[in-house]
C-alpha cells in the first residue's frame, strides 16, 4: 500500500511526481543516486545534455537502465521540441521553421502532421518518449520575445485544429505530447522566466479564446498539459495557475473533465522562485493539482522539494489521497506509452542519420 510515512518508500512515492533536469551528457552519478533513492517521474533534457544522436541514445539507455535496475518503472524523458527556435535537438535531427511558420502555411494541417510523424520517430530513435509540445496558446497582438514564433496564430479554432494535429500523429508515432500554456499565455507581455506576468482577460475571452485549443488537445486524448505561470485575475487574483486550485483543479479536472497528467512549468522559473521560493511553489503547485513538479536545474532545489513535500504529507497538511491521485494517473501514463519502451538500437540510429 502506499503511505507508510516511517518507511523509504514514501520518499520514492513522493519522488515520482519529480521531473528533473541534469548537469552533463552522461549518467552521472548524484542523478542515478536521485534516482535509486527517489524512483524520480522523469528527466528533462536540454541542449546541455545533447551532443549528437549516439550520444543521446547512450545517455536514454542509461537513464532507463538505471530506473528500471533500481525500480522497474521507466522514466518519461522529455525534450522541448516545438520547432523553430524552440528546439533541443539540432542537426542531423530534422529541423521544423515552428509554429508561426506551420499556421501561415498555405497547408497548415499537412505541416503539422509532417512535423508531429518525423519528430515521434527522431525522438523514439533515441529514446526520448515525452515532447513538451505543441504550445496551443493564442497569440493577441504582438507577443512577448519569449513567445515570438511560437504560437499557430491569433484564431482559436485554427490553434486548436493544429495543436490537436500534433497531438495526433506524436502519439500515435508513441511520443507523449504536452499542450502548453495553460490556460493561455497569448496576451502575456511579460516573459515568466524572469517575472510573474498578470493576464488581464474576460470571462468571454477566455471562454472564447484560451480555452477552446486546449479543449480541442483535450479531445484528441493528449497526454498532459503545461501550467503557465501568470495570474488570471479573473481565475484566481492570488495565485499564479501553477499554483491555484481553482485553475488546476476547479477548471481543469471539473469544468473542464480532463483526466490526464498537468505537469508544471520549471518551478525554479523567476515568476514562482522570486516570491515564493521552489520547494514552496512545488508544494503549492501539488496542492493545487499538479501531477509532475518540473525542477529542470538545481537538483538540490530537487531535495529540498522533495523533503518539504513529504514532510507536509506526513504532518497531514496534504492528505495521502491527493498523493495516490497523481501516482495513478502517473502511472496510467506510463503504462499507456511506456508499457514494453522499445529497446534502443544503436545501429538504427547510425543508420537512420547516416553515421
Amino acid at each position: 500500500m502506499y503511505f507508510n510515512p516511517e518507511s523509504k518508500e514514501l520518499d520514492a512515492q513522493v519522488g515520482r511526481l519529480f521531473m528533473v533536469g541534469i548537469p552533463g551528457t552522461s549518467l552521472d552519478k548524484h542523478t542515478d543516486k536521485l534516482i535509486r533513492d527517489y524512483c524520480l517521474s522523469g528527466v528533462i533534457l536540454f541542449s546541455r545534455n545533447i551532443e549528437d544522436p549516439l550520444q543521446l541514445a547512450t545517455l536514454c539507455r542509461d537513464l532507463q537502465k538505471s530506473a528500471i535496475t533500481y525500480h522497474g518503472t521507466p522514466l518519461f524523458l522529455a525534450v522541448d521540441q516545438e520547432g523553430g527556435r524552440v528546439a533541443r535537438l539540432g542537426k542531423p535531427f530534422t529541423s521544423f521553421p515552428g509554429n508561426a511558420a506551420i499556421g501561415e502555411d498555405p497547408q497548415p494541417v499537412e505541416k503539422a502532421e509532417a512535423f508531429a510523424r518525423v519528430t515521434a520517430k527522431e525522438m523514439s530513435l533515441v529514446g526520448l518518449n515525452m515532447n513538451f509540445a505543441p504550445v496551443v496558446d493564442v497569440r493577441k497582438g504582438e507577443p512577448e520575445k519569449h513567445l515570438a514564433g511560437r504560437t499557430f496564430g491569433d484564431e482559436p479554432e485554427k490553434v486548436g485544429l493544429l495543436g490537436r494535429t500534433v497531438v495526433k500523429f506524436l502519439q500515435e508515432n508513441g511520443v507523449m505530447a504536452t499542450a502548453k500554456h495553460f490556460p493561455g499565455l497569448g496576451r502575456t507581455s511579460l516573459d515568466p522566466h524572469q517575472h510573474l506576468p498578470t493576464i488581464d482577460v474576460d470571462a468571454a475571452e477566455m471562454e472564447d479564446i484560451n480555452l477552446p485549443p486546449f479543449r480541442a488537445t483535450m479531445d484528441e486524448g493528449v497526454t498532459a498539459i503545461m501550467s503557465s505561470h501568470a495570474i488570471y485575475p479573473l481565475l484566481d487574483p492570488d495565485f499564479p495557475a501553477t499554483m491555484s486550485y481553482k485553475i488546476l483543479t476547479d477548471l481543469v479536472r471539473e469544468k473542464l473533465g480532463f483526466e490526464g497528467l498537468v505537469i508544471t512549468d520549471d518551478l525554479e522559473m523567476g515568476a514562482i522562485k522570486k516570491k515564493w521560493g521552489t520547494a514552496n511553489g512545488a508544494v503549492a503547485s501539488f496542492k493545487a493539482g499538479a501531477d509532475i513538479l518540473l525542477i529542470c536545474e538545481d537538483q538540490s532545489l530537487v531535495l529540498e522539494s522533495i523533503r518539504t513535500l513529504k514532510d507536509r504529507l506526513v504532518q497531514g497538511e496534504i492528505p495521502f489521497e491527493r498523493l495516490h491521485q497523481s501516482l495513478d494517473r502517473i502511472s496510467g501514463a506510463k503504462a499507456s506509452f511506456l508499457e514494453q519502451p522499445d529497446r534502443i538500437s544503436m545501429e538504427s540510429v547510425r543508420t537512420y542519420f547516416n553515421l
